[in-house]
């Protein structure tokens, strides 16, 4: 964040206690929650973000903001979408408590988020995928565009910017992170890259590139919108419904795993549902395991929703005074089985 910008109040984007049913009990269609920018904490960031990019030079490409589904830019325009949860505080909490996953946790992160999709912008408003230059730094346009991707944690011929080694799911991708960390305030990408040398090509060729086409008027200018929230006919219910989608099937050894980790030999004293102590992972753990291994947040708390099924039809239990042990034993196991599948495209090989 700029040293100059004025940030929204962090109490606006604190996460509190909710309920699905207190905020969606009515079920009425996300387009009549009379969701809107202006007027939310939302507002001054835009404004520190409009005034980031002019202090970059960016002067004459000026993005339309809007409220959407995720956070996106539809190709061959200047729109940038926001997820409509953003607008409101207890649809933040909302989103956390039903996808594990907030992006956009407080002002510093939405300018995050944002210094992304404002290279997908650019990329777009100058055409520079279309260039032979760009497509030999970042790959084809055309290469299909996969939701679910298997990065290489720590590969140095990427820029890590979003968690889960974004950069790494596709050229548009690839170019929005390298954008992004050239455009971050107060950021010596040639020191925190030196070592890392493909990236600090991708880097060299975004600070030329820019200083070639930031002069000049946008070839595109189109704002047309995609899932704008005033046609969001879903109700909240229906939307997190929706992406609960089954997500595969259950690794057959989970039950000899959570055997394993809860096999403490003991049965006396005061004993616990271990499902419990499982789905306390469920709030912080799939956000963490995401940023380190790329592994999708709703598939993380998917395989703690199954441990935790798995714990309960087992009747395994646990000693309260094992539950720090424990909680490291989960978290490590976890994170092996999400590497696993993103090396394999299974649990279990």
């Amino acid at each position: 964040m700029s040293a100059t910008a004025p940030a929204a109040p962090a109490e606006a984007f604190a996460f509190g206690h909710s309920s699905f049913q207190e905020v969606a009990h009515r079920a009425i269609p996300i387009r009549d929650l009379g969701l809107t920018i202006s007027g939310t904490p939302l507002e001054p960031v835009l404004a520190s973000f409009e005034r980031e990019i002019e202090a970059a030079g960016i002067k004459k490409l000026h993005p339309r903001f809007y409220l959407s589904t995720e956070w996106g830019v539809p190709y061959d325009t200047i729109a940038i979408a926001i997820p409509f949860y953003l607008a409101r505080a207890e649809l933040i909490v909302l989103q956390a408590e039903q996808a594990c996953h907030v992006e956009g946790s407080g002002p510093r992160d939405i300018l995050r988020y944002l210094r992304h999709e404002m290279g997908h912008v650019i990329n777009y408003a100058y055409r520079l995928h279309e260039t032979k230059e760009w497509i030999e730094r970042f790959g084809a346009m055309s290469r299909p565009y996969e939701e679910e991707y298997r990065p290489r944690p720590f590969s140095r011929e990427f820029v890590h910017h979003l968690p889960g080694w974004y950069a790494q799911k596709h050229p548009d991708e690839d170019w929005a992170e390298t954008f992004a960390i050239w455009l971050t305030p107060g950021l010596d990408w040639r020191v925190q890259y030196a070592k890392w040398p493909g990236a600090l090509r991708k880097l060299e060729y975004c600070a030329r590139t820019m200083a070639e086409v930031i002069g000049r008027d946008p070839i595109v200018t189109k704002t047309d919108l995609d899932e704008d929230v005033a046609s969001l006919s879903v109700s909240l219910e229906q939307y997190y419904r929706d992406a609960r989608d089954v997500l595969g099937e259950r690794p057959q050894e989970l039950d000899a795993m959570l055997t394993t980790i809860f096999a403490d030999g003991e049965k006396v004293g005061v004993r616990l549902a271990a499902s419990d102590l499982v789905r306390r992972l469920e709030r912080d753990l799939p956000a963490s395991v995401f940023q380190w291994t790329g592994h999708m947040p709703e598939r993380t708390r998917w395989l703690l929703d199954t441990m935790a099924e798995r714990a309960d039809a087992l009747s395994i239990t646990y000693r309260l005074d094992q539950a720090d042990a424990l909680t490291i034993a989960l978290t490590s196991l976890v994170t092996t089985l999400a590497m696993t599948w993103l090396q394999s495209g299974r649990y279990v090989p």
